[in-house]
């Protein structure tokens, strides 16, 4: 009786551990954007996991070239200002300017991820609804954006005190809330999620800034930002992402997106 009790026991413990070992490999495998903290997370960088995969995930940046990108304007990638490096896009300033560069695909619903370093007083953005035909692409690199700065050491009189020009703000329009900024030289992670009208920004799995796009709220906001001369700005039912050279040194990687299908 004590031997047939000792390996119930013995089962019991094995059962459990078992279990655990499944629920923490159920618990990576379905990790969410919003709940991802980069720092304690290790997945090989820029890499999908088969869940990634399932889930219609795909990479748009593989790490190793510039496939998928292009300058807003001359539809070529640049030749200056961007380096890709050790697995990593880099705004390179020293090299010269190569201007923003974007997607060539084109995106309407989507869940968007880019991990981001900053150097230190660096100031760059992650922009969305880019439409680089309208007017002939004078407008080419207008859209909105999520904000990507050193907050406490970007030296610039003309920053809006209202803070619609921090770290993961709506830029010039909505200022952001819950900041959780790893700082200069380390690794930070953007989130975008639009669902029809409706966005989010997300920064280190913290949610940051919600709209509504197309109503008349929206429309009253853009009228008394900087894009108030953009006719329908931040309307479009699709366009590219873009990936700003502000001047600034930052490193982009892990770049994904998931199209959300209507």
């Amino acid at each position: 009786m004590k031997r047939m009790t000792y390996y119930f026991a013995v089962l019991v413990v094995l059962m459990s551990v078992a279990c655990t070992s499944k629920e923490q490999r159920k618990n990576i495998r379905n990790l969410t954007t919003n709940q991802a903290d980069i720092t304690k997370v290790s997945i090989p960088d820029n890499m999908l996991t088969s869940a990634e995969v399932k889930d219609g995930w795909k990479l748009l940046f593989d790490g190793k070239t510039s496939a998928g990108w292009m300058n807003a304007k001359s539809k070529t990638f640049p030749t200056s200002g961007w380096e890709i490096k050790d697995g990593t896009l880099n705004v390179t300033p020293e090299s010269g300017s190569g201007g923003d560069i974007v997607t060539t695909d084109k995106y309407r619903n989507f869940e968007l991820i880019v991990d981001f370093k900053y150097k230190t007083g660096a100031n760059s953005g992650i922009k969305y609804f880019i439409d680089t035909e309208i007017n002939n692409g004078v407008l080419a690199s207008i859209g909105c954006e999520y904000q990507v700065i050193d907050n406490k050491y970007y030296n610039d009189s003309e920053l809006d005190i209202s803070g619609k020009q921090n770290l993961a703000a709506l830029y010039d329009l909505i200022a952001p809330v819950n900041i959780k900024d790893n700082g200069p030289d380390n690794w930070n992670r953007a989130t975008i999620i639009v669902k029809g009208s409706h966005v989010q920004h997300w920064l280190n799995g913290q949610k940051t800034v919600e709209y509504e796009r197309g109503t008349q709220a929206w429309r009253d906001l853009v009228a008394t930002s900087k894009f108030k001369t953009s006719p329908g700005f931040g309307e479009v039912t699709e366009g590219r992402i873009l990936l700003q050279e502000h001047g600034g040194a930052v490193s982009f990687k892990n770049i994904k997106i998931r199209e959300i299908r209507e």
